[in-house]
C-alpha cells in the first residue's frame, strides 16, 4: 500500500512539472492575439500551459520554434531550434571537455524579451544552458 501511495504521489507531482496540453479554445484571448500579432504564417500550432504561463510550439519558415507568454499576453521568450553545428564554438568545446565529446541531440537559441540570448544543448538526457558567449550557466535534468 505504501508503494502505491508513493507512486500516486510521484505521478501527481510529475504531472505538474511539465506543461499541460491545452486546446487553442482554452488559451486566453490576449495570449492568442499577442501570438498572432508577433508570429505570422505559422504551421502546426500546439499549446501547453505551465502554471500561469502559456507555451506555444509551432513551425515558421521551416524552423521549429516555441514562445512563452504570460496569461495577459506578454511575450517572455522565444526559442528557435538550431543545428548543433550552429552552436558557438565555446559550447562545443565545453561539451567535448566535460561530456567526453557526447553528441548533442537537440540545440536551440533562446531569446528573452529583454534581448538576452541563451543557448540550449541537449546532451545525455540533460539540457545544458549557456549564455550568448558560450559560458555554461546551468544544467537541467529532463
Amino acid at each position: 500500500m505504501k508503494n502505491v501511495a508513493l507512486g500516486l504521489c510521484a505521478l501527481i507531482v510529475g504531472s505538474f512539472c511539465y506543461g499541460q496540453k491545452v486546446k487553442q479554445a482554452e488559451v486566453p484571448a490576449p495570449v492568442k492575439h499577442a501570438f498572432e500579432k508577433k508570429f505570422t504564417k505559422v504551421k502546426e500550432v500546439k499549446w501547453e500551459k505551465e502554471d500561469d504561463k502559456f507555451e506555444v510550439n509551432f513551425e515558421q519558415d521551416n524552423h521549429e520554434m516555441s514562445a512563452v507568454f504570460t496569461s495577459s499576453g506578454v511575450l517572455e521568450e522565444t526559442e528557435v531550434e538550431i543545428k548543433s553545428n550552429e552552436l558557438p564554438s565555446a559550447i562545443t568545446s565545453y561539451i567535448s571537455k566535460y561530456y567526453n565529446r557526447a553528441k548533442v541531440k537537440e540545440a536551440a537559441k533562446i531569446t528573452k524579451a529583454s534581448g538576452e540570448v541563451n543557448y540550449e544543448a541537449e546532451v545525455k538526457g540533460r539540457d545544458l544552458i549557456f549564455d550568448a558567449n558560450g559560458k555554461f550557466v546551468k544544467r537541467i535534468k529532463e
